[in-house]
């Protein structure tokens, strides 16, 4: 369920498609449903049918993407330490 604002309205998404991105997904819809299921869509329905796709599935892939960056970036950093660790005493003591 969607977080809630105070007002008690739910958080809209943050994911905004380009409009070049919406129409390449509205033609995929289109095509996706009169090949692999024989029903030719309108533009109003693939349109429906994208909002609900975003609505119900953007946010949890969105998050999903996230916690995917932030471990590879995370893993990245504790690589780092590893890698260019150099020791404080000197060698010579």
């Amino acid at each position: 369920m969607a977080e809630r604002r105070a007002s008690g309205e739910p958080h809209p998404l943050r994911i905004r498609l380009t409009g070049d991105r919406r129409d390449r997904m509205l033609r995929s819809i289109r095509k996706f449903f009169a090949e692999q299921l024989d029903i030719e869509l309108g533009g109003l329905a693939a349109e429906r049918i994208l909002e609900f796709v975003a609505k119900e599935l953007g946010a949890p892939v969105y998050n999903q993407a996230i916690q995917d960056a932030r471990a590879f970036l995370q893993g990245k950093l504790d690589d780092l330490a590893g890698e260019f660790y150099e020791p404080d005493e000197p060698y010579s003591r």
